[in-house]
């Protein structure tokens, strides 16, 4: 029988239907749909099946890419999907969000042969989506109970992958977080133009269908003694991701109407649950029949910029400091955002915040120029003589970044050894902690990253700790 992969070379990279930009901007369902299965097995058919597999390797979780894209590409999408979700706790989620033009399908070796990338993660997505549709996603039932618990600090996608790992491996798993639905930022920080809530909402009800417990609107450390989280539980898993919203340090930074991103994300997404969100209501994070600047260049900048147009800014500005080429956030993202008409200001940096009566009324900003490459390829900046100019704003979002809480004063551990990043610190390449039978894992070990490096390490996290867990137990036999 002839092999229906290899088909690159007469078969064109094609993406699954995207909404119109006119259509999709007015309202916050997902723009991009599921592949057919016709149309899945053919792209599925692209990929080359390399002998060595550079799109694995690209991928933080190792995925065994090629294997279910051959499996796709037969018809078997069923045995497709199992091999999908044997290194994945969340790949049709992943499939969503992930930056796959940095990762594995930048990686792709027709990609770097100039046939185009194969559409992994559309692929990723697709299976996922029909897995859950045909019912061939499996309830948590682990074979033994293992009789230890494992408390885990943390409601994220990092909390998420190591919860499913541990209650498959038959330990009693609670996770505590302080918002009042778990997700993390999947939930709260993304929207649902990028992930629709109920995709998250069916990961976290197979981990509650399979017995992990959720104490939520719970805040460690707080109400919550992190001493009393220890004592309850055989080992912690502190998933906590980093929250702490980097500032504006320029001139008038403080003024009414300069907003921090993740506050307006999370009361754009409260809203779309029906949550009364009074600082949205009264208009202090909601950008309708304003003028928008977002300062930032990241993925979480492109969800501010794309969300604004969504509630009906007037118009809606980015400015980032470098050029495009070098700007952090996804590819994707960028052309997704200007199809929807925001305006990108590259090589600009904000001086100052201009206001009256100590309300914003524009953003002075500093044309830049590239000045230095670094060995990681980071180019430095420098100010264009002459360069400044003013932008109109009612409404300036700071999309900075994220940076740790302190988390040793948080939880009153001071033998909770920090980096000098003010991240938690592990012993070498392990998810352990300076602090015994505490393990941790995701954005507060590496700081602010993507969410499937948080899945990877929350997985990596779970195998420490079970096997932690299981040579005490063989060491007290």
């Amino acid at each position: 029988m002839a092999s229906v992969n290899q088909t690159f070379v007469v078969t064109p990279r094609t993406g699954p239907a995207k909404a119109g930009a006119a259509d999709r901007v007015r309202g916050f369902d997902e723009i991009y749909a599921d592949f057919t299965p016709v149309a899945g097995a053919g792209q599925s058919s692209r990929c080359a099946q390399c002998g060595v597999p550079f799109c694995q390797t690209g991928c933080p979780l190792q995925n065994n890419i090629p294997d279910w894209l051959k499996l796709a590409a037969e018809g078997r999408a069923e045995e497709a999907w199992r091999q999908a979700e044997a290194t994945s706790t969340l790949p049709e989620i992943c499939g969503r969000i992930c930056p796959q033009d940095r990762l594995c399908e930048g990686s792709c070796t027709l990609e770097q042969a100039g046939w185009e990338t194969v559409t992994i993660g559309s692929v990723e997505r697709w299976l996922g989506d029909m897995a859950f549709e045909n019912g061939w996603v499996d309830p948590i039932r682990p074979r033994i109970e293992r009789g230890t618990s494992v408390g885990i600090v943390g409601a994220g996608p990092a909390g998420m992958a190591a919860a499913d790992r541990l209650r498959s491996a038959g330990y009693a798993v609670t996770v505590y977080d302080r918002h009042d639905r778990a997700g993390g930022l999947l939930t709260y920080g993304i929207p649902g133009f990028k992930l629709e809530k109920h995709v998250v909402r069916r990961r976290l009800d197979r981990l509650a269908d399979g017995g992990v417990e959720f104490r939520l609107g719970v805040d460690v450390g707080g109400d919550l003694p992190f001493a009393e989280v220890r004592a309850a539980h055989d080992a912690v898993l502190v998933a906590t991701g980093v929250y702490q919203a980097r500032r504006l340090t320029a001139p008038g930074c403080g003024s009414d109407g300069v907003v921090a991103a993740l506050d307006y994300l999370i009361a754009s997404n409260r809203k779309g649950f029906g949550d009364a969100v009074p600082a949205f209501d009264g208009g202090v994070l909601n950008a309708s029949g304003k003028r928008v600047v977002v300062i930032g260049g990241g993925d979480t900048a492109m969800d501010c910029v794309r969300t604004a147009v969504r509630q009906g800014a007037v118009s809606v500005t980015c400015l980032y400091r470098r050029d495009r080429d070098n700007m952090p956030g996804s590819a994707r993202e960028v052309a997704n955002a200007e199809e929807e008409g925001v305006v990108f200001e590259w090589l600009a940096a904000p001086r100052a915040v201009l206001g009256e009566a100590e309300r914003v009324t524009g953003v002075r900003a500093q044309r830049m120029a590239l000045a230095a490459q670094s060995v990681d390829g980071r180019w430095s900046v420098e100010p264009v003589p002459g360069g400044e100019f003013d932008l109109a704003a009612d409404l300036v979002i700071e999309a900075l970044g994220f940076d740790p809480e302190d988390m040793p004063d948080l939880f009153s551990e001071p033998d909770l050894a920090l980096t000098e990043w003010r991240t938690i610190r592990t012993a070498g390449h392990t998810k352990a902690t300076t602090l015994e039978g505490v393990f941790a894992a995701g954005d507060i070990v590496r700081g602010a990253s993507l969410v499937v490096w948080a899945v990877r390490d929350g997985q990596d996290a779970a195998a420490e700790i079970d096997a932690w867990l299981t040579s005490r137990q063989r060491a007290a036999a």
